[in-house]
């Protein structure tokens, strides 16, 4: 192997590449990114990888380095909601294993003119694929209690309704346009962060990036895809960073492993059906101190991994995930 710099090591590659062993044969990496665990993979033996990124970044940073792994390293550009046909034109019907290393990555928060970063004054954006509306769309031509909604749902933030209010009140009177300036809306909302704590306006950035980028529906896709695309014996590994994504993808393993169960404690328990995946383990990995301590983005991240069975794939009932549905959202 190449001993080309990598931009970043990615959190918990070092747990995957342990729970995924013995690694070989085909995998997709769905979260490309920096290439972090493209690169662990064929270092730990697998014999060829297929690249899946949104972002066309990605694939144009890595063409210093990929370039010497031309054999081995199959880019496609496109969303992991579609792992399964992406794989399939890339001419690999079936995988040996998929990981998916969910968020917005290190370059995309580097660059201020992408929008993503309370930290970095730029244009409203936060578009992984730089297609589709902006941020600047959705916070100044949705409806306040819409807003709110994807504000609690996705960012998890208590003070959803006091920040809604303030920026239909900030836009009432000029468009919301930079990155600093919606921070400010939110910062003015919340009491000042004490030493230690998240920035005041981390969970509403987080919650306008995850409405822009579909990044729930994309992932309930794409953990079906992994179902249909997967050989008996693959390997699924998925490294979340949000709650609610860690829950929909529990929440998916434990149906797929045979266990059954309601949507929510109010409906009736499903029949347990053959179990198309095995947990392995049935918890999630997370990082130890030295990581942490290292990586302070670590502290977050939870790993899941899962064996394919010989099952034959079948259709999950969108009820499985457990996802917020939020009215007047697509």
């Amino acid at each position: 192997m190449t001993s080309s710099r990598v931009p970043h090591i990615p959190v918990l590659l070092g747990a995957f590449l342990r729970g995924a062993a013995p690694v070989s044969g085909i995998w997709l990496d769905g979260t490309f990114g920096a290439g972090g665990y493209a690169r662990g993979l064929l270092d730990a033996g697998a014999d060829k990888v297929i690249a899946v990124d949104r972002d066309p970044l990605a694939f144009e940073l890595a063409q210093p380095w990929a370039a010497e792994l031309a054999e081995q390293l199959i880019m496609v550009p496109g969303t992991f909601s579609r792992l399964d046909a992406l794989a399939a034109s890339a001419g690999h019907a079936w995988l040996d294993g998929v990981v998916l290393d969910l968020g917005v990555s290190s370059m995309q928060l580097d660059r201020a003119e992408r929008g993503f970063s309370f930290r970095r004054d730029g244009p409203l954006d936060m578009r992984m694929g730089q297609a589709g509306i902006a941020a600047e769309g959705l916070v100044n031509d949705t409806p306040g209690a819409v807003l709110a909604d994807i504000l609690f749902h996705y960012g998890e933030e208590r003070a959803a309704r006091r920040i809604a209010r303030a920026i239909v009140t900030a836009r009432a009177k000029a468009r919301i346009t930079r990155t600093a300036e919606f921070a400010r809306i939110v910062e003015a909302c919340l009491p000042r962060a004490k030493p230690g704590q998240i920035h005041p306006a981390t969970r509403s950035f987080q919650a306008i990036r995850m409405a822009v980028n579909d990044e729930l529906g994309q992932l309930a896709a794409a953990l079906q895809a992994t179902e249909r695309a997967l050989k008996p014996g693959g390997t699924l590994a998925v490294v979340t960073f949000h709650s609610v994504e860690d829950r929909m993808v529990k929440r998916f393993l434990q149906d797929r492993a045979g266990r059954g169960g309601g949507s929510s404690r109010y409906q009736p328990q499903e029949a347990a059906h053959r179990p198309a995946f095995i947990r392995t383990p049935r918890r999630a990995i997370t990082a130890d101190a030295d990581e942490v301590a290292a990586n302070p983005r670590a502290r977050s991240a939870r790993l899941r991994l899962a064996r394919r069975t010989g099952v034959p794939a079948s259709r999950v009932a969108r009820s499985v995930f457990g996802m917020p549905m939020i009215e007047g959202m697509g």
